[in-house]
């Protein structure tokens, strides 16, 4: 069966899956009452969120206590480093190519963003020595996949060196474009403190969570209530929680299978590319740069503009991005691609492919349909105007 479009934009938004749906539709139709009430109604609403609690901890390995529901993946990351921050009276660090969730509140607090040196892997050894040369430090923050990239970050060997070289700091991982790909238990045996977000797993957009080992010194950053044990002020959203918790669960038992399908239908998608492009195409990764999830095909098209390229692509039933979904719009070039200086030609030509649980093989052969000849169009269009 044919189709006429490719949604290969799940690294910004994901699909809701139908456990998500169901379990959200039924919080919005038979829970109206407020999880701090009450009466009947409230305490329903209290029960529900509870179980969503105890669902997100039991699938991360964490306690329903070190659970906390935000507004998404942002407000965890700020949560996490701001609050980290205020509490413990020290800066915080995160790194150039981290997403701007991150690197944004560490700059606000008066942070170190630590440079990468233009290589796309976080180094445990350029870490360790970064750090030694800094003062008292509240929290080191990093991503434990590239959202824009899909670059697994070597986890075990950078808290290592963090522990090494700042015992005394708080370690975040933002796990946004992780979860549904890698081992979550793992990481959170090793870190303090966990960003998710619901919609990069199945979820509704607008609900996060952060876990927040035991112990852990937060100060709030949303105020006025004593919500999420005093630590995230305001009203849940009940219906995105329960949703997230549906979805966040059946993405993890589906792990296994999902990581081979997806893997085996992105890889077909990139010989497919760059068998038909070759030179004018580049991947931004190469081999030795480490592990990528098995969703995501960053690449770099020689002499074409990103912008121009995303909108014949959305024109042709292709949805695709340059990036970060946070820097859509943005003239400039994403930071992480300027991070690694990539070469003057192929700077401004980043397209990321991004596949997801409900991504088929006539997806594929759609995107590969449209893409090699839509970039040699607009490659020609290029080099006609230059020789005007």
């Amino acid at each position: 069966m044919r189709v006429s479009f490719a949604y290969l934009d799940h690294a910004a938004s994901t699909p809701m899956r139908p456990e998500a749906i169901a379990a959200m539709l039924d919080i919005l139709e038979n829970a109206p009452g407020n999880p701090s009430g009450q009466h009947t109604w409230a305490r329903r609403a209290r029960r529900a969120i509870d179980d969503a609690r105890d669902v997100v901890a039991d699938t991360i390995g964490a306690n329903p206590g070190e659970i906390v529901f935000t507004s998404g993946g942002t407000e965890s990351d700020n949560l996490a480093i701001l609050g980290t921050s205020r509490a413990v009276g020290a800066a915080s660090v995160c790194f150039e190519t981290d997403h701007h969730a991150s690197v944004e509140p560490v700059q606000l607090s008066g942070g170190v963003v630590l440079s990468v040196e233009g290589v796309a892997a976080l180094n445990p050894q350029l870490v360790r020595r970064q750090l030694n040369e800094l003062g008292d430090i509240a929290v080191v923050s990093f991503c434990a996949v590239n959202s824009e990239l899909g670059l697994v970050a070597p986890v075990s060997e950078l808290v290592e060196s963090i522990r090494s070289a700042a015992p005394r700091a708080l370690v975040h991982i933002d796990a946004v474009a992780a979860a549904s790909w890698l081992d979550l238990r793992a990481m959170w045996e090793m870190v303090d403190l966990m960003t998710l977000s619901g919609h990069k797993v199945g979820g509704p957009k607008g609900v996060g969570v952060l876990g927040v080992r035991a112990g852990t010194p937060l100060s709030p950053v949303v105020v006025g209530g004593a919500q999420e044990r005093e630590r995230r002020a305001g009203t849940q959203n009940l219906a995105g929680a329960v949703a997230m918790a549906a979805a966040l669960e059946v993405a993890v038992r589906q792990r296994d299978s999902s990581v081979e399908r997806i893997g085996e239908l992105r890889d077909r998608l990139r010989k497919g590319l760059l068998n038909e492009l070759g030179s004018q195409v580049s991947e931004t990764l190469k081999p030795d740069d480490g592990a990528q999830i098995p969703n995501t095909l960053h690449l770099c098209v020689r002499d074409v503009h990103r912008e121009a390229l995303l909108l014949r692509l959305d024109q042709r039933g292709v949805a695709a991005s340059a990036g970060s979904s946070c820097a859509s719009g943005a003239p400039e070039r994403s930071h992480v691609v300027e991070a690694l200086r990539m070469p003057g030609d192929l700077r401004d030509g980043a397209l990321r492919l991004s596949l997801g649980w409900n991504t088929t093989a006539e997806e594929v052969d759609h995107a590969l349909s449209v893409i090699p000849a839509t970039v040699r169009q607009l490659a020609q269009t290029t080099t006609s105007e230059v020789a005007r």
